[in-house]
């Protein structure tokens, strides 16, 4: 067995995610490992997590992992652009019996909708979407995040193109401007987890 696989099997993801996951598919959705899914609850639970935004739904996948380790009395906020993706997500919440006020979905793009949120309001923000709008986010990131808070992006490792010295592509090229502008911070803690394609983690202190 692959050291991923033997990761993801450790995961021991809910049948309601399962089902997401199939959901997912059918939708053309791309969602998380499930080894991705058990870091970000144990992020979640480790911060005792109330309030938590996410940046793509993956058609309810990492909504559902993200719920599971947060605080019973935890909201999570879920942006996503693609209506079906939300739709998704719904029936994902629905499956898994979450009770409609501890996740509010959000219908448009994080560079709308991240502006509006509260200063320090949150204690972990999840990112996957478009790396190549990350840069752009991050400044609002860090203002919703309360001290302490976790930030977090999948897709880090770029398929392996992140490490090709010789990769240009816009994507990679926008996750090495993530990675220099987090570097650049003297007051943020980073770290990339080996899991799915890669979970670049930042803790500002």
């Amino acid at each position: 067995m692959s050291t991923p696989a033997f990761a993801d099997l450790v995961a021991d993801e809910p049948l309601t995610i399962t089902s997401a996951r199939a959901r997912a598919t059918e939708v053309g959705c791309p969602a998380i490992a499930p080894a991705v899914g058990a870091s970000l609850a144990a992020l979640a639970a480790a911060v005792k997590a109330r309030a938590v935004v996410e940046i793509g739904t993956g058609a309810g996948v990492s909504t559902l992992w993200l719920l599971a380790g947060m605080r019973p009395d935890g909201v999570l906020t879920s942006v996503d652009t693609d209506g079906e993706h939300q739709r998704a997500t719904r029936a994902a919440l629905t499956d898994a019996d979450i009770p409609t006020p501890r996740a509010r979905l959000i219908n448009g793009s994080a560079t709308d909708v991240l502006p509006r949120l509260a200063d320090g309001g949150y204690d972990l923000a999840f990112c996957d979407a478009s790396p190549g709008e990350y840069p752009d986010y991050l400044h609002h990131l860090r203002r919703v995040l309360r001290t302490g808070g976790i930030l977090a992006w999948h897709g880090v490792l770029a398929r392996g193109r992140i490490a090709e010295q010789s990769a240009r592509d816009p994507d990679t090229v926008a996750w090495r401007d993530l990675l220099s502008a987090l570097r650049a911070e003297k007051s943020v803690r980073t770290a990339v987890l080996p899991v799915g394609d890669g979970l670049l983690i930042a803790v500002p202190t």
